[in-house]
């Protein structure tokens, strides 16, 4: 094989690799911090909400997720996580609140407090799913500010961009939801998802994380592919020159 070949193969080698650690470091990046994952976002619906925990405090790990409810809502139903034990915290409301049924109510679940039987390892993720009714306000985006107890120290989720600002420029952001239109032909909402532990635990940040995977595993794929036609485009010429 003559050099200028070899410069070629060599050359498309590293862009390959070079290309596969920075999706790497993009997938790293798009899991750092506390975010929801929902199954469905339309107004008016029943969703299940799943929040990732990936990573600790730095080297600490994680003891109690405090998930505080946007006031849009009034109740969440945990899911129970064996991992964790959980607790509803409930708010006494200034003035009761007449709900869409024509029910009033005086208290609404304001927190979601899941405590960590055992710290979480800093460098293992997991996932805590509640069940919510969105309400029927498309166009909105929900705010669910969280606050991460580590063993040393702790991270609070809820920072809230301001017009314009894109979220991914804060520094502790808010795990959000924006609430989208219903469909009319979708049928009845009210009949919510399940979900399971190991599922909700494989449940990336967002969906552009199992993307990146997926392009990852497509690039390291074609670099085995390039490197198995150069060996027997090499072997070939040697078994010529003999």
């Amino acid at each position: 094989m003559n050099k200028s070949s070899l410069r070629r193969a060599l050359s498309a080698t590293a862009i390959a690799g070079g290309t596969a650690a920075l999706m790497m470091a993009g997938l790293a990046g798009a899991s750092a911090h506390v975010s929801i994952n929902p199954d469905k976002t339309t107004a008016n619906s029943y969703a299940l909400l799943t929040f990732g925990v990936p990573h600790g405090c730095d080297t600490s790990g994680t003891t109690k997720l405090t998930i505080n409810l946007p006031e849009e809502l009034t109740d969440a139903t945990p899911t129970v996580n064996p991992n964790w034990t959980v607790e509803k915290v409930t708010q006494t409301l200034p003035e009761p609140k007449k709900l869409a049924d024509g029910t009033s109510i005086t208290k609404r679940t304001s927190q979601i407090v899941y405590t960590a039987k055992a710290p979480l390892d800093p460098h293992l993720r997991d996932a805590l799913v509640l069940s919510v009714k969105l309400p029927d306000t498309a166009g909105k985006t929900l705010y669910f500010p969280t606050l991460q107890n580590c063993e040393q120290g702790q991270t609070n989720w809820a920072e809230i961009p301001k017009d314009g600002q894109d979220a991914h420029s804060l520094k502790a952001p808010a795990p959000s939801v924006a609430v989208t239109a219903a469909d009319p032909a979708a049928g009845d909402t009210h009949v919510a998802a399940s979900i399971s532990t190991e599922q909700a635990a494989s449940v990336t940040d967002d969906g552009s994380q199992a993307r990146s995977w997926a392009g990852l595993i497509a690039g390291v794929a074609g670099l085995g592919l390039g490197g198995a036609a150069f060996f027997r485009s090499r072997s070939a010429k040697a078994s010529v020159s003999k």
